[in-house]
């Protein structure tokens, strides 16, 4: 019994032993290999390309069943639930509803029917809210044959279910493995080398630049090294802790990096006079910076901070689509930690995005910082089709500042006031929305 039971034992050893190399020699081969010599051998397409006819075929199927139980496919609402009328401004939504109720007064004072305009409003934002839209995970009009994704599809029937398992099997199984490989294997050699080019001397350290900077909207931090494959960059961003403070420390080590407290206002002038001064210097790779301040959703770019456009050197915008049909690459960062977001993304197919380079662009003559970064935002939002919204970041940890309840005030004052004191606070709201942390 002994004997058999070491003779199980040696067995199971050596057939651990040929699925590690075999792993390993996979990984060579087939990644490794190919990523040093800068080929590709075709398997990526190849495998998207699969995928996308797998998903076709995997919905049709759903479709057709759905139609024969007389129901309808699940159908993510991309368009808000109420129509808004915010092409209009408060004094003219104003005169609208006071028309329609059939209000005959004349000179500017308080009306019963204004009351309806906020009803309205409040009603909007509560059932349609535009910020918390933006910080919950992008919703797939098909099932891309992941578990986290099943509820929303009923109509699967025994092939997609065990199609469905099959996915499981190779996504954990395969997938899951190798990439863990390749993030160990590759974080633990960054920070290796990394170290180890701190110790150079300057000279070798970077390669004389033009000043610049480079702005992309944010929904991972997985967009540094997407963006870092063309070439190389000096980052801007909060100090985290964990992995992601692990690497920031090993990554300052081999070049310049801006790191700072998000709530130290000292910091925020100490990383103006940072930018101004890494800009200035044309030996110094170009600076990335994510001006949303946090991560989006992938389905629209917040307001931009207007600290990096007061720099006065060029901005290089980039923007970043990703495919939601292969795994949602967005990082929620209230819901998930960094590892947990990193298996998220390792256990689906794959990471899927499209990068636009923009041309390069700079301040106008008589362009406050504030009427620039909304420039760029709206160029990077219409090149990647994403909505370009208004609202900042900073809502998804903050409350509300009291400014803005206070200028949508100070707006209804002014058409109870009249039509000069209207321009009056229509300048006063205007100075008041660019003062940004």
């Amino acid at each position: 019994m002994l004997q058999f039971a070491l003779s199980a034992y040696n067995l199971l050893c050596r057939c651990l032993g040929v699925a590690f190399a075999v792993w390993f020699t996979l990984l060579f081969v087939i990644i490794i290999v190919p990523a040093v010599l800068g080929v590709s051998l075709g398997i990526h397409g190849f495998y998207i390309r699969t995928l996308c006819r797998l998903f076709e075929w995997t919905t049709s199927q759903m479709e057709l069943r759905a139609k024969l139980k007389n129901q309808q496919l699940f159908k993510p609402h991309t368009k808000g639930i109420l129509p808004k009328s915010e092409l209009l401004s408060v004094q003219e939504n104003m005169q609208e509803l006071r028309s329609s109720a059939h209000s005959r007064r004349s000179e500017p004072q308080f009306d019963l029917a204004d009351v309806i305009y906020f009803c309205q409003k409040g009603v909007e934002s509560i059932v349609d809210d535009e910020v918390t839209k933006c910080f919950s995970a992008q919703e797939v009009e098909s099932w891309n044959l992941l578990t986290r994704s099943i509820c929303r599809f009923p109509h699967r029937g025994l092939r997609l279910t065990l199609l469905w398992g099959l996915g499981v099997l190779i996504r954990y199984g395969i997938l899951l493995p190798l990439r863990v490989i390749l993030a160990v294997t590759g974080i633990f050699l960054f920070v290796v080398l990394s170290t180890s080019v701190g110790f150079l001397p300057n000279a070798n350290e970077n390669r004389p630049k033009n000043g610049s900077i480079c702005v992309a909207n944010h929904t991972t931090p997985l967009d540094v090294i997407i963006l870092a494959n063309d070439r190389c960059y000096s980052l801007v961003g909060q100090v985290h802790r964990g992995l992601l403070g692990m690497i920031q420390k090993a990554m300052v080590k081999s070049s310049p990096h801006i790191w700072f407290e998000r709530a130290e206002v000292k910091d925020r002038h100490l990383v103006a006079k940072r930018l101004c001064d890494h800009a200035a210097d044309k030996t110094k790779q170009p600076i990335l910076i994510f001006p949303e301040g946090t991560c989006v959703n992938n389905t629209s770019v917040m307001m931009f901070k207007k600290g990096s456009f007061e720099i006065g050197c060029t901005i290089f915008p980039v923007a970043i689509k990703y495919d939601v049909r292969f795994g949602d690459a967005y990082w929620n960062s209230s819901k998930f930690g960094l590892v947990r977001h990193l298996l998220r993304i390792m256990s689906s197919w794959a990471l899927v995005c499209s990068v636009w380079y923009l041309p390069p662009m700079k301040r106008e003559e008589g362009e406050d910082a504030a009427q620039f970064a909304k420039r760029v935002k709206a160029a990077i939002a219409a090149e990647a089709g994403l909505a370009d919204l208004t609202w900042d970041g900073g809502l998804k940890r903050t409350k509300v500042k009291d400014a803005f309840r206070e200028e949508q005030q100070r707006l209804y004052s002014s058409v109870l006031l009249g039509e000069h004191q209207i321009q009056t606070e229509e300048i006063c709201c205007k100075d008041e929305t660019q003062e940004e942390d």
